[in-house]
């Protein structure tokens, strides 16, 4: 998810004591107008007006006048609590975050601990997407100048404390490794100034000085995970880990059509086995409640469940297909559109294709799973979410209870990838404990509960259509068909027929063409569907990329080339092709039995390009390398800028190879690993990440190398066999992988 528009903010410093004299420095995004509103409403109208009063109440010692977006406290024994306002899912934002902190405060990272963020949307809202999310690639974007001036607030303050007991001038003091400094009083610990910092006015921004890029001394340098040896001990406790006095343990059936509903079912004979406490019917399903997992999910075997199966049972992919294909003559909203493409294609050689992609499930190595207890003082909640405000929201809805009565606690999570976005399991927990009161019960899916009710990446259908004049691309039509998550989770964001997550890819559109039609189709097709690591850039720079590709092929010009030639007015796009071409080794012609593949676009503020390597034969294909090159502007922790890109990289792998949900009378047919491949550790190839030194701000780039894993490996194949593949998993075009 990028940002769908330029929000109007206004930015404010705020300060106070705490009760035992510390300091806490809050940093608050204020919310105006915008798609804030529709956003945060989807989920419930009343989750953002009535969280902030119980948020502020659980910070334990603390008298704060404000609820913080992201706050710093320094005690009286020096310690130093960042509250992180992003969830942690694999893409270490704690150790992001607390680096930029650390820098502006002159403190070292692995001295700063991080908590994570109550639910509070007034507070903690995600500028960029409107709401307490964590997605999108978004949370260094939406920290980064905040939580800079958090810190330079802290540490201005701190220093003016201290020249006051010094009686010396604030600009002959400096602030290092958590002390102030003066050359000739020597230095004062943060902690002792704490106190006297907090009784301090808020400084004015304008003396709030931010350390140039050449100074810096944490970002941009090694530096391990903070979070790294508790996840390599197993000490990480995620929302699956959960484990409270008295706990009872939920498994669920639901109905094997998405959508359907239970008509009626037996519960005498599970209500017989040992162990089991309670049978409950949620509608789309039935839920066993036992003393293990085990013993409630052979239970259900009992229920005799008949189901009402609805209209979605006549859903199967050949439907899919025919819906999308149906949609083809429907005009479509404009993304973007530039000079006459009509005239020009028809004065050229227009090319046209057609491209597709698949269904996907999300699957995280971590089930969906929720704790929840529900009693006479509220409902509490403990789960693995990128969405903890809408979380809040339906449990709520599911207790009966007003959103201030629900406290959530948000775990790491084994796995999001958008699908925790969704909080339907949430709801699912609250209502089995609401059954149970005062008794806390883990809800947790069977992986074939998982993969069959999943919220899925959109299967797309891209219409395009081309010409090339003098050796460049002269006119490029683009149309995009899918279905419409936004449409689904966040309503108020479509407008116009636009959903701006689906127009991903396409609205930042890279190349320079003077003839340039983009639209979008949204068009159901009876399955529910969800956000996908890097949602609409991954289908639409299959479609793009490929097809620029063969237009390149049309002009008889090097691929490379052809697209450097379209990048005038984006250097930093054009460095990136040219450095993964370099580190690849790229030649047009290489020896036989070996081929390049390329792909390059802009997403997330961020600059990618890829290069492919391929060898072998159709029956036999081998993927002898990936070369990405990036510049994500400013790179905080450059370790996991890498670790980011190879981890999106093999996300990418699993969408272009072979995996693929496909349906019948209304049911998926995949239901775990040994039907829904992902790639195996031996399949991987060597992935190499170049990183272009930039002093731009920070782009996003949890999922940045997703996008062109596809599209790169497509055109290679190309390259290798003359075989144009144009629909995904790949492997379904003919050729196999090994």
């Amino acid at each position: 998810m990028s940002d769908p528009r330029q929000l109007s903010r206004r930015r404010f410093l705020e300060v106070s004591a705490f009760v035992g004299g510390g300091l806490v420095v809050g940093c608050r995004i204020g919310k105006e107008t915008g798609p804030a509103a529709p956003l945060a409403g989807a989920a419930n109208a009343d989750a953002a007006a009535a969280t902030s009063a119980a948020s502020a109440a659980g910070r334990a010692g603390s008298d704060a006048l404000f609820v913080p977006n992201a706050w710093i406290e320094i005690d009286q024994d020096g310690a130093i609590t960042l509250t992180c306002p992003r969830n942690e899912m694999g893409q270490d934002v704690h150790t992001a975050l607390a680096m930029i902190l650390a820098e502006e405060l002159e403190v070292d990272p692995r001295e700063v601990a991080v908590v994570q963020a109550p639910v509070d949307p007034d507070a903690y809202t995600n500028s960029l997407l409107g709401a307490q999310i964590t997605g999108g690639s978004t949370s260094v974007r939406d920290a980064w100048e905040p939580l800079r001036r958090g810190g330079a607030t802290a540490r201005t303050l701190l220093i003016a404390a201290a020249a006051a007991r010094w009686d010396v001038p604030a600009a002959e003091c400096g602030a290092e490794n958590g002390h102030v400094l003066h050359p000739a009083h020597g230095r004062l610990r943060y902690a002792d100034l704490a106190e006297a910092a907090a009784s301090l006015p808020a400084p004015e921004a304008s003396a709030i000085a931010l350390k140039p890029a050449s100074e810096f001394r944490v970002i941009g340098k090694p530096l391990p995970r903070l979070d790294g040896a508790d996840k390599a001990r197993g000490r990480t406790r995620y929302g699956i880990d959960v484990a409270l006095p008295g706990m009872l343990y939920a498994a669920l059936v639901q109905c094997p059509v998405l959508g359907g509903s239970v008509a009626r079912f037996d519960a005498e004979a599970a209500k017989k086995r040992a162990g089991v406490r309670a049978v409950v019917d949620l509608g789309e399903g039935v839920a066993v409640v036992a003393d293990r997992w085990f013993a409630a999910k052979a239970a259900l075997a009992d229920l005799a469940i008949e189901w009402n199966e609805g209209p979605n049972a006549a859903v199967d992919s050949d439907t899919i297909r025919a819906a999308l294909e149906q949609a083809a003559a429907i005009p479509g909203a404009l993304i973007q559109h530039v000079g006459d493409p009509n005239a020009a294609l028809a004065r050229g050689m227009a090319v046209s294709a057609r491209y597709s992609t698949q269904l996907l499930a999300h699957m995280t190595l971590e089930p969906q799973n929720c704790v929840a207890r529900v009693g006479a003082e509220g409902v509490e909640v403990w789960a693995s979410t990128q969405f903890p405000q809408g979380a809040q929201a339906i449990a709520a809805e599911a207790a009966g209870v007003a959103p201030e009565r629900v406290r959530v606690h948000s775990q790491p999570i084994g796995g999001g990838f958008g699908r925790r976005l969704d909080v339907d399991f949430v709801g699912q927990a609250v209502k089995i404990a609401a059954a149970l009161p005062e008794t806390p019960v883990k809800l947790v899916w069977s992986r074939e509960e998982d993969v069959t009710h999943d919220f899925y990446r959109p299967p797309s259908l891209h219409l395009l259509r081309g010409s090339v004049a003098n050796g460049r691309i002269d006119a490029f039509e683009h149309k995009l068909i899918s279905p419409s998550v936004t449409a689904r989770l966040f309503p108020g964001f479509v407008q116009n027929g636009l959903d701006p997550f689906m127009s991903e890819g396409t609205a930042d559109f890279s190349y320079g063409i003077p003839n340039l039609d983009l639209r979008a189709v949204i068009q159901a097709v009876g399955v529910r569907v969800g956000y996908w690591r890097s949602v609409s850039h991954a289908q639409n720079a299959f479609a793009i990329e490929c097809f620029v590709d063969e237009l390149a092929h049309s002009a008889r010009q090097d691929p490379v080339a052809f697209r450097l030639a379209m990048l005038g007015a984006l250097p930093r796009q054009a460095a990136v092709l040219e450095r993964a071409a370099k580190a690849a080794g790229y030649a047009a012609k290489p020896g036989a039995g070996r081929a390049f593949g390329v792909a390059s676009m802009q997403c997330y503020g961020s600059h990618v390009a890829l290069i492919a390597v391929l060898s072998g034969e159709s029956d036999a294909l081998k993927i002898e390398g990936l070369h990405f090159a990036v510049d994500c502007g400013i790179a905080i922790h450059p370790d996991q800028v890498e670790a980011q890109i190879v981890g999106a990289a093999v996300t990418g792998l699993m969408g272009a190879l072979r995996a693929k949900v496909t349906l019948a009378k209304g049911r998926v047919e995949q239901s775990n690993f040994d039907d829904f491949p992902i790639p195996r550790m031996y399949e991987i190839p060597p992935i190499s990440v170049a990183r272009i030194e930039s002093d731009a701000a920070p782009g996003g780039i949890g999922e940045v190398g997703t996008p062109l894993v596809a599209p790169a490996i497509a055109n290679a194949v190309f390259a290798l066999t003359s075989r144009r593949l144009r629909s995904l998993p790949l492997e379904e075009g003919g050729v196999r992988f090994v």
